[in-house]
């Protein structure tokens, strides 16, 4: 019984911190990268394309990637968030956060990165980001939640993975179309050109309206 109510205690928490976030762009990836490491520099300039659309950047919160899209997002204007998580190493707040929230559970903080998102780029990562990955590609091919664009940046390091996929629909356990899910690039400009395109075509933006049940403020 206590577990339910801390979990619920967080989703409502969630809820009231991001409702009136805007329409978000999550970027997901290691928290390993340094400054200088050329993924780095890449999240960074994602962050900033997204300020420039008028999106906002949401991320776990951490270092890494995650500090580079949201920092590229915080020195160009635009809207940056991040929904962290309790660890033990690697994991603390970033310091180009508009709003930050800290979760004690992977899974409601993975409800909060895909609840608010209109797309998703997945930078290169390790166990964390491949199941931030695969939950949301799952939820896109089962149609759970809308079909927002994917992207998978980086060819060469996720060269093996997207083998393993095309193996996959070789055998028949996934759908050739499936593939089509997801867009694999190095370049940054065919990556927002998806997303823009994407969701120009398919969504309205709207307004988000007040829970009143969550006492949520502006």
């Amino acid at each position: 019984m206590l577990f339910t109510f801390r979990v619920v205690r967080q989703f409502i928490k969630g809820f009231r911190t991001l409702h009136f976030a805007g329409p978000c762009i999550t970027v997901f990836g290691s928290a390993r990268f340094e400054e200088n490491n050329t993924y780095y520099v890449s999240a960074r300039e994602f962050g900033k394309r997204i300020a420039a659309l008028g999106f906002t950047t949401m991320t776990g919160g951490g270092p890494g990637i995650m500090e580079a899209a949201n920092r590229g997002a915080f020195e160009n204007g635009g809207s940056s968030i991040g929904c962290n998580i309790q660890l033990p190493f690697e994991q603390k707040p970033n310091p180009y956060l508009h709003r930050s929230i800290t979760f004690e559970h992977f899974f409601v903080r993975k409800v909060l990165l895909t609840k608010y998102s209109y797309a998703f780029i997945i930078m290169p990562g390790g166990f964390g980001t491949m199941d931030e990955f695969f939950e949301t590609l799952t939820l896109v091919q089962t149609r759970t939640i809308t079909r927002f664009p994917i992207v998978l940046f980086g060819t060469d390091y996720y060269k093996e993975l997207w083998e393993m996929l095309e193996h996959m629909a070789q055998r028949g356990t996934i759908s050739r179309e499936d593939l089509s899910l997801v867009l694999l690039t190095d370049d940054i400009d065919a990556a927002m050109r998806h997303i823009i395109t994407y969701i120009r075509g398919n969504y309205t933006v709207k307004p988000r309206k007040r829970w009143w049940w969550l006492l949520e403020k502006k």
